[in-house]
């Protein structure tokens, strides 16, 4: 469902360049929620955004669902939902405009705009609906952030550090509903820095830094390549990226 294929990216620094990602390549299976797991300044959110169509890779192939993101942007960009790191919405418009405004971009039927209240519900912000996006908390811009990303039914969802400014039970429901998502045969992009949620969540976990993916496996795999069963992913992970000794 989504083919990296040698994708890097460099920016120039003052007078140095910086490889940010560097030949990258990985495959995302139909139906799989990927953990993609590394330090600040990893790499993670470059790699996104050039899967997204923000970023024009400097070399590198990015396939989703068979369409090549890079050459036809828009078909890829109807397949795909997508949640920022930081939820920047339209601050002047109320919640459910903004939502209605989303699902009209995406062209979705008018039979199924009621999962805008059916999410609103879920995530405990239907009430806020009639409200203006600048009166709204972290919490509230996130979950009206990924309400959006769900909005037209995405067959892969992109997801930078959805957890963070969630409350327990909002970040509950999103764990369920990506779980339910895989279910249905949805494929799921997962960044996070939160090791127990990838760890009990995702069916495989990239560990990416300085720009290199240094490994994609399933948790226990990783495990047992390393010889150390009873490591926890947080104790891998810290040490595939040389943070700990």
């Amino acid at each position: 469902m989504i083919s990296l294929k040698d994708l890097s990216k460099s920016y120039t620094k003052v007078k140095d360049k910086v490889d940010a990602v560097k030949k990258l390549s990985l495959e995302v299976e139909k139906g799989e929620l990927f953990g993609f797991l590394g330090p600040n300044g990893a790499g993670k959110t470059t790699t996104i955004k050039m899967m997204i169509g923000l970023l024009n890779p400097d070399q590198g192939h990015i396939v989703i669902n068979g369409i090549d993101a890079v050459k036809n942007r828009l078909a890829s960009k109807k397949i795909i939902g997508f949640v920022p790191e930081e939820p920047l919405l339209y601050d002047k418009m109320r919640g459910g405009d903004f939502l209605s405004f989303i699902a009209d971009v995406y062209e979705v039927d008018s039979s199924k705009r009621r999962k805008i209240t059916e999410l609103a519900e879920l995530f405990e912000i239907r009430e806020k609906l009639g409200d203006s996006i600048s009166s709204y908390s972290h919490g509230m811009r996130q979950k009206t952030a990924i309400i959006a990303a769900l909005l037209h039914d995405p067959e892969v969802l992109i997801l930078d550090e959805p957890i963070i400014g969630l409350d327990p039970k909002a970040a509950f429901n999103l764990k369920d509903q990506l779980k339910e998502l895989c279910a249905k045969g949805k494929t799921i992009f997962f960044s996070t820095h939160v090791m127990e949620v990838a760890e009990k969540l995702c069916h495989r976990v990239g560990i990416i830094n300085k720009g290199e993916l240094l490994a994609a496996a399933p948790f226990e795999e990783l495990k047992a390549k390393s010889g150390h069963l009873g490591a926890s992913l947080e104790e891998l992970f810290l040490e595939l990226t040389n943070e700990i000794s």
